[in-house]
């Protein structure tokens, strides 16, 4: 498995890894999803003998935040630690910044690995998340 910078949007590979784990939103949505990566600070993806099997999405400043808005990995090559190394690519490109973030499904299998990566929950640190969808 290697990891490499995506730099390239291909909707034939993307939009199965979108739809491979339910997100359809960005599916429904891939000209929006098209021009999101295009202006993304970073997009790494996940190669097993040439095949996109995983996705990382970073935006922001790569200074003072980094937003960790898409991790994506094919169910079939999951929990064979391509999601932390996609993690990991991403942290440690940009590991001098202020503060790296992320909002994700509110389930015991996504705390459980943001917090083996060194992630804690927001309220844990005293603050509070808002979004506006």
């Amino acid at each position: 498995m290697e990891i490499r910078e995506y730099t390239e949007f291909c909707p034939e590979e993307i939009i199965p890894l979108y739809e491979a784990v339910g997100w359809t939103n960005y599916v429904e949505r891939a000209g929006m999803l098209e021009q999101a990566y295009r202006h993304s600070l970073c997009v790494l993806g996940a190669y097993e003998d040439q095949r996109l099997v995983g996705i990382a999405r970073a935006v922001g400043d790569g200074c003072s935040i980094v937003f960790i808005q898409d991790i994506i990995v094919l169910p079939e090559y999951q929990r064979r630690g391509i999601g932390t190394k996609l993690l990991a690519a991403v942290t440690d490109r940009y590991s001098t910044a202020y503060q790296t973030e992320l909002l994700t499904d509110n389930t015991e299998k996504t705390k459980a690995f943001y917090k083996a990566a060194g992630f804690m929950p927001a309220d844990e640190l005293g603050c509070l998340s808002f979004i506006r969808m």
